[in-house]
C-alpha cells in the first residue's frame, strides 16, 4: 500500500477534513554530499541540480495541507441522490444499486487500483481516469495541497443556487442553436435573461443596475469578460501553426438534435449503456457562433489545444492593412521577460517559443490530475443530467421514489416549462448521446486546464496589450466580420484569455448541459493556483534573472521571479 493510499484511509473516506495548513519557515540549506558517491559529490553542476530539486520539493511540502471538505450531500440522502453514480447500475427510477455503490465507495476509500477493478458497473462505459487524482507530481505542490479557498464545498443539491444553475442549463439547452449575435432579438433569450436576473442566487455577471441582459447570458464575470463579443478573439482570429494555416473554422454538429430527452434513454445513459446514437456532423466547416459549436469543439478537443492556438494568435496577429494576411510577432512579451532589452541573445528553450508551447501542454496534465483529486476523492458532485432526472420524477408525481429535495426555483421556473413544451419531459436535453463524461462534476477538467493554461500565457505575454481588429462570426458561421462595438478598442490579452477560459468550460458545461456554472468558476481559480505553483517551481530552474507580474483572475497581482512567486 502506498503512502498516498494510507493517507486516504487515515482521512476516513470521501470528503474528510484535512488538518489546516500551518505557516512553515523556508527550507534549510542541506548538505547532500554525504548521501551520494564521492565521485559524484565532486561534480558541482550535479550537486547544484540535486540541491535545487530537494529544496524545491521541501518548499512545496512545507506549504502544508489544505482543509478539503465536501458539501455533505454524500451522507445526507440514503438513496445517494446527491452523489455522482453515473455508469453504475440503477433501478427503473434511476436509483443506484446499493451493492454497486458499496463497491464504488470501497475503491474510493482504499485508493487501490485492484479495488477500482472490482467496481460493479452498469454497462460497457468505464469510469474516466480516477487514478489521475492519486498521481504524484515532481514539479509543483501535491494534488492534495490544492483546494480552499479556490475550491469550497460545492453548492448543496437542495440549495437555491443549484436550482438556479439548473434553470440556466434549461435555458442554454433551448438556446443551443441561436447565434450569440442574435440573443438581443431572440424572445427566449429575453425570457432567460429576465428569469436569471430575478434570482438572488444567480452568480453570473449583471449590469450596473443589477439586471441580467441578453448580452450577459452565459458569460463569466472575471475582468474583461463582459467586453466585446461573447466569443473570445482567441476562438476566432486566424493564425498559423508553423507554416500550417489555422482558419479557426471547425467541424460542428447538426443543429436541432438533442439527446436523453426521454426517460428510457436517460436511464441508459445513467447506467453507462451505449444508446447506439451518435452526433450528426454538419458537412460545412463553420466559424464558432453558438452554443452547439462550443459544445462540439469541447467534445472533440485535445484539452490544451485552444490555448496552444491562442499562443499562435499571440505570436502572429492579423495585419490590419491586409485582411487575411499576417504580421508575425504580434503581441509583445510580458514586460518582465529578461530578453526584452537584450541586444545579444534571445529566448528559445527558456522564455522562447519552445518553452511557451511546452509549458502550456505540461501544465494541462498537472491541472487535470489536481482537479481529478477534487472530483473523485473530495466532492463527488452529480451531473446536471442526473438532477434533471430527479426534476422529472418530482414533476410527474413520483417524488416518493427519491430522497432528493429540490428548490422550487427550478420546479416553478419558466425555463423548465419551456423545456417541457419542446421535449415533452422535464429532463435536461443533452448535446451528446452519452450525456456527460463518466466522472464527477465538481470542478471541471476543461475549466481547470483553462485556468492553468491562460495563467501560463499571462506569464509569457503582455496582458495589457489591446488586440487589434476584433472580429465576430456571421450568424451562419460562414464568415468572420469586423466587430464594431463601442468597446472594440478595449479587448486586452488578459480579458480575452479570461473570456477564453469561460467560453471553453461553459461550452463543455452550460451549453452542452454537463457541468454547473459553479463547477467552471471554481475550476478556473483552481487551475490558476496549479499554474502558479508550477511556475513557482519552474522559475527556480531558469538561469536568467527576471521578475514577471501576472494579473490574476481576481484582479490582484502575482509576482514570479527566479526565486519563486509571491
Amino acid at each position: 500500500m502506498t503512502k498516498r493510499r494510507a493517507f486516504l484511509r487515515q482521512l476516513g473516506g470521501i470528503g474528510a477534513l484535512a488538518a489546516p495548513a500551518v505557516a512553515q519557515p523556508a527550507p534549510p540549506a542541506l548538505d547532500l554530499r554525504g548521501l551520494i558517491p564521492p565521485g559524484l559529490a565532486g561534480n558541482d553542476r550535479l550537486m547544484q541540480a540535486l540541491q535545487l530539486r530537494v529544496s524545491t520539493a521541501m518548499q512545496d511540502t512545507m506549504a502544508g495541507p489544505v482543509a478539503n471538505l465536501s458539501n455533505g450531500d454524500a451522507d445526507l440522502y440514503p438513496d445517494h441522490a446527491g452523489t455522482f453514480t453515473k455508469a453504475l447500475p440503477h433501478d427503473v427510477y434511476g436509483r443506484v444499486n446499493p451493492a454497486a455503490f458499496a463497491s464504488f465507495q470501497n475503491a474510493l476509500q482504499s485508493g487501490e487500483f485492484s479495488d477500482f477493478e472490482k467496481i460493479v458497473m452498469g454497462g460497457t462505459r468505464t469510469l474516466n481516469g480516477p487514478q489521475g487524482g492519486l498521481a504524484f507530481d515532481l514539479a509543483m505542490k501535491d494534488n492534495s495541497q490544492f483546494g480552499p479557498p479556490q475550491v469550497p464545498p460545492a453548492p448543496k443539491l437542495a440549495s437555491d443556487q443549484t436550482a438556479t444553475e439548473l434553470v440556466e442549463h434549461y435555458w442554454a439547452s433551448l438556446l443551443r442553436d441561436v447565434p450569440f449575435t442574435e440573443y438581443s432579438s431572440n424572445a427566449l433569450a429575453a425570457l432567460a435573461a429576465a428569469e436569471l436576473g430575478s434570482q438572488v442566487s444567480y452568480t453570473g455577471p449583471r449590469n450596473p443596475s443589477g439586471a441580467v441582459t441578453t448580452d450577459l447570458l452565459f458569460r463569466g464575470g472575471f475582468p474583461g469578460e463582459t467586453a466585446g463579443p461573447y466569443l473570445s478573439q482567441f476562438l476566432l482570429q486566424p493564425t498559423f501553426l508553423g507554416s500550417q494555416p489555422i482558419t479557426q473554422q471547425q467541424w460542428t454538429y447538426v443543429p436541432g438534435i438533442d439527446y436523453a430527452t426521454d426517460f428510457s434513454s436517460w436511464l441508459q445513459v445513467q447506467n453507462g449503456i451505449d444508446t447506439g446514437l451518435r452526433n450528426q456532423m454538419d458537412p460545412v466547416y463553420r466559424y464558432r457562433r453558438n452554443g452547439r459549436d462550443l459544445s462540439s469543439l469541447t467534445h472533440m478537443d485535445v484539452l490544451f489545444q485552444e490555448y496552444l492556438v491562442a499562443c499562435m494568435v499571440l505570436a502572429a496577429s492579423i495585419n490590419p492593412a491586409a485582411p487575411g494576411s499576417f504580421a508575425f510577432g504580434g503581441a509583445p512579451l510580458n514586460p518582465g521577460n529578461p530578453y526584452n532589452s537584450s541586444l545579444t541573445q534571445n529566448g528559445f528553450g527558456t522564455f522562447g517559443g519552445p518553452d511557451i508551447a511546452a509549458a502550456i501542454e505540461e501544465v494541462a496534465v498537472k491541472a487535470l490530475n489536481a482537479v481529478w483529486y477534487q472530483k473523485w476523492f473530495v466532492h463527488l458532485r452529480p451531473r446536471p443530467e442526473a438532477i434533471g432526472g430527479l426534476v422529472h420524477l418530482i414533476m410527474t408525481g413520483q417524488q416518493d421514489v427519491t430522497d432528493a429535495r429540490l428548490s422550487s426555483v427550478v420546479l416553478n421556473s419558466q425555463a423548465l416549462a419551456q423545456s417541457y413544451k419542446k421535449f415533452g419531459t422535464y429532463l435536461l436535453a443533452q448535446a451528446f448521446p452519452e450525456g456527460s463524461p463518466a466522472h464527477p462534476a465538481y470542478p471541471t477538467g476543461h475549466g481547470t486546464v483553462a485556468g492553468a493554461c491562460i495563467t501560463v500565457l499571462k506569464f509569457f505575454y503582455d496582458g495589457s496589450f489591446v488586440i487589434p481588429n476584433p472580429v465576430v462570426a456571421s450568424a451562419d458561421g460562414s464568415a468572420l466580420l469586423p466587430y464594431t462595438g463601442a468597446d472594440a478598442g478595449q479587448l486586452t490579452v488578459n480579458g480575452e484569455l479570461n473570456k477564453l477560459g469561460h467560453n471553453v468550460s461553459f461550452g463543455h458545461g452550460i451549453h452542452a448541459g454537463i457541468h454547473w456554472r459553479s463547477d467552471t468558476d471554481t475550476s478556473l481559480l483552481l487551475g490558476e493556483a496549479v499554474a502558479l505553483s508550477y511556475l513557482h517551481d519552474k522559475a527556480r530552474t531558469y538561469n536568467e534573472p527576471f521578475t514577471v507580474n501576472i494579473t490574476k483572475l481576481d484582479g490582484t497581482t502575482a509576482t514570479i521571479t527566479n526565486q519563486g512567486t509571491s
